[in-house]
């Protein structure tokens, strides 16, 4: 049984879903709490898959401990019903946390995909560092990414058994997607697309970065906006009204940027594939750029994704305004500095996270034989 319940989330056991209904030894349910509603939609229908059971837990403005209380309540009864041989769960948000601890009072084994990616500090990311902190205590099987995120397990006592190093599935799943080349159905992207001109991408949505930083975001594009003008900054504006009413503002009346919705996963891969710069405070982002040669300059004071800080193709610039303004300024004026920030670098994956990660659960439930671990390789 696979339990997800955001966009992120799906897009990373999209690619598991599809090899565990493709294996001769196990059978596939899937649970989407519908933490994300309509972004988590999209991903499935790319993806085809059409979940099993649905919590639909999603509400504006509920808080941590309600949608927490939803995801127990309406998962245990699925629980006893289905009894699964063991839950698999992705990452680090609330569904993963609640999810791993019903199941764990289950007595079911816990599968965590993408398990050891540790900030250090527990309150940023928050609450998604207590989240996979949280969930590595009641986990039977630790899938991880890379060794980085191995070692953050073993310094936590986490028998080296129950790990398995398979690589990242959201490259897998990238891989797919960008494959598709998904049509925008925003006409300004498109006309972006056949301009070819430098595309400045920029996410942003971090709940510890809500308030002033954020406002200092919206105030560092609009300078950006006025210093690149040969640059388009494009902005997926995420739609918590707290994060729009904090950037938006600034942008106002910038012929050179770009707000749309949210993209679906597929244009979102496309767009980032055009892109020339990337500029965000998410995680997932931190991974799949790098896999496309793109520099990216990730708003937060640290990371539990620190492989491609390490290769050169990251860089931790926080959230302060002017240093944000320097260091995109930095690699669009810069060419030397540009091509040593996108060197086709990927420590996160092959392609072949999946095929791993179902020959590991096999492992586990006794049906097949791991897999020889990810080993990165770097291209330059």
């Amino acid at each position: 049984m696979t339990i997800y319940g955001t966009r992120p989330e799906a897009i990373k056991v999209a690619p598991v879903i599809r090899a565990i209904e493709e294996s001769s030894a196990l059978d596939s349910v899937t649970v989407v709490t519908g933490q994300h509603r309509e972004m988590l939609d999209q991903v499935n229908e790319i993806f085809g898959i059409v979940p099993d059971h649905d919590l639909n837990v999603f509400a504006h403005g509920q808080t941590l401990n309600a949608l927490m209380a939803k995801v127990f309540t309406g998962l245990d009864p699925i629980l006893a019903q289905v009894a699964p041989a063991a839950v698999l769960v992705q990452g680090d948000t609330s569904t993963v946390a609640a999810a791993s601890i019903a199941a764990f009072y289950r007595n079911i084994p816990v599968v965590h995909l993408e398990a050891g990616l540790r900030s250090g500090n527990i309150q940023s990311p928050f609450p998604e560092e207590a989240n996979r902190k949280i969930t590595g205590q009641v986990t039977s099987l630790h899938l991880a990414p890379t060794s980085t995120s191995r070692a953050n397990l073993l310094r936590e006592n986490i028998d080296p058994a129950s790990i398995a190093v398979i690589g990242n599935t959201v490259i897998d799943a990238l891989l797919h997607t960008v494959a598709q080349g998904a049509p925008f159905t925003d006409p300004r992207l498109q006309d972006l697309a056949d301009a070819a001109q430098p595309v400045l991408l920029v996410t942003t949505h971090r709940r510890e970065n809500w308030g002033g930083a954020m406002e200092g975001v919206g105030r560092a594009l609009a300078r950006l906006a006025t210093a690149l003008p040969q640059y388009t900054i494009v902005l997926p504006a995420h739609r918590n009204p707290i994060v729009r009413e904090a950037v938006l503002p600034h942008l106002e009346g910038l012929t050179n940027v770009l707000v749309t919705e949210p993209l679906p996963y597929g244009e979102f891969t496309r767009l980032l594939a055009l892109s020339t710069i990337v500029l965000t405070d998410s995680g997932g982002v931190q991974e799949e750029a790098p896999s496309l040669g793109k520099p990216v300059l990730v708003m937060r004071d640290n990371t539990e994704r620190p492989e491609a800080v390490e290769a050169g193709t990251v860089r931790l610039i926080g959230t302060d305004e002017e240093r944000i303004v320097t260091e995109v300024a930095a690699l669009a004026t810069d060419p030397t500095h540009y091509e040593s920030m996108s060197r086709s670098v990927n420590p996160y994956g092959d392609g072949h996270a999946a095929e791993r990660a179902v020959a590991a659960i096999g492992t586990l439930l006794g049906t097949g034989e791991r897999l020889p671990e990810f080993t990165p390789i770097a291209t330059p």
